[in-house]
């Protein structure tokens, strides 16, 4: 009889085992002193994780401080204020001021609507400047902030205005132009040698008569200028003014310059000429005792006197420039 045979497990009891043999090996491994955290090092790794988040908070809030007083912006320089006593002429005063012969001009013909320099600077008057601190090199290209002529007991005073393009001119404090589209003055003249008057003898026909203009005496010669644009509505030779040109102006106004001794050249009736145009030359033609030039100022064809009639202006800024150019204005003007 043949013996028993021996019963090997089955392969599936031979996979159970197996995997219950690993299963407690990995238990064991996983549940060992030796992988079990200790509670210490629990407690140190919150606190790494916990001082990793203060140190970031710390350069956010360190990124959002302002920057510190070392590193902060110096404080915008304040203007300059500079004074000198006319000696002899405004070009000398305001050379010792620093300006160049550019500004110099540019001022003088900002100025020129309001003083005549050969006959209202005298020496003794005072010229102050507003600039900006001065910068290496630069100093005597600077156009001042703000300029005062003190002529006795009166104050002159124009302020700095830059257009889009950056051009320099000078304005009132209200912001209206000094160099109006019509000028005081033809000429550089010498003195008034013959007032405006309603009635006056006159030293040629020795009659008592109206004396529709003034006598500016000037040397034979000296360029006579359109006081503004206009049209010529006469040129020629009259009696007692001698040759003499008629501008029809803007509207109302109409000027009159006589005893000139020659035209510009070019100049005939219908011409049209600019404020500022030599249109003749000072002489003594018609009924003249010297070299002068008669001015006439006619306002709706009735005669004023030239050194005192109101001319029109000019105010180049809107209301709202005006505002804010008034408000620097007066910022500027105290420091004067």
């Amino acid at each position: 009889m043949p013996l028993p045979a021996f019963v090997a497990p089955s392969a599936r009891s031979g996979k159970v085992i197996l995997a219950c043999a690993l299963s407690s090996v990995c238990a064991a491994l996983i549940f060992s002193p030796q992988h079990a955290k200790h509670p210490a090092d629990q407690d140190d790794a919150a606190g790494a994780q916990s001082a990793s988040l203060n140190r970031e908070a710390a350069d956010t809030a360190r990124s959002a401080q302002p920057a510190s007083s070392a590193s902060a912006p110096e404080a915008t320089p304040q203007p300059v204020v500079r004074s000198a006593t006319v000696k002899s002429s405004f070009a000398e005063a305001v050379e010792r001021l620093g300006l160049d012969s550019r500004t110099a001009a540019l001022l003088a013909h900002a100025f020129s609507g309001e003083i005549d320099f050969r006959r209202d600077l005298k020496p003794g008057n005072t010229i102050s400047l507003v600039v900006d601190p001065p910068e290496a090199g630069n100093a005597s290209s600077q156009n001042p902030l703000a300029v005062r002529i003190e002529t006795g007991s009166t104050s002159h005073d124009l302020f700095l205005y830059r257009n889009l393009e950056g051009k320099p001119f000078y304005y009132t404090k209200d912001g209206a132009s000094t160099t109006p589209a019509f000028s005081r003055y033809p000429l550089a003249y010498e003195r008034v040698s013959s007032e405006f008057a309603l009635r006056r003898l006159d030293p040629v026909t020795h009659r008592w008569q109206s004396h529709d203009g003034v006598d500016l005496a000037a040397p034979a010669g000296t360029p006579v200028h359109a006081t503004a644009r206009g049209t010529v509505a006469f040129i020629g030779r009259q009696t007692g003014y001698g040759k003499v040109i008629v501008l029809r102006n803007p509207p109302p106004y109409q000027t009159v310059f006589a005893h000139l001794s020659r035209f510009a050249k070019g100049l005939h009736r219908g011409a049209h000429v600019k404020q500022g145009q030599v249109i003749g030359y000072v002489g003594s033609t018609g009924w003249a005792t010297g070299p002068h030039l008669h001015y006439e100022v006619h306002v709706d064809s009735v005669p004023k006197d030239p050194l005192t009639v109101a001319l029109p202006g000019k105010n180049p800024l809107d209301a709202a420039e005006r505002a804010q150019f008034a408000k620097e204005a007066d910022r500027l003007a105290a420091l004067l």
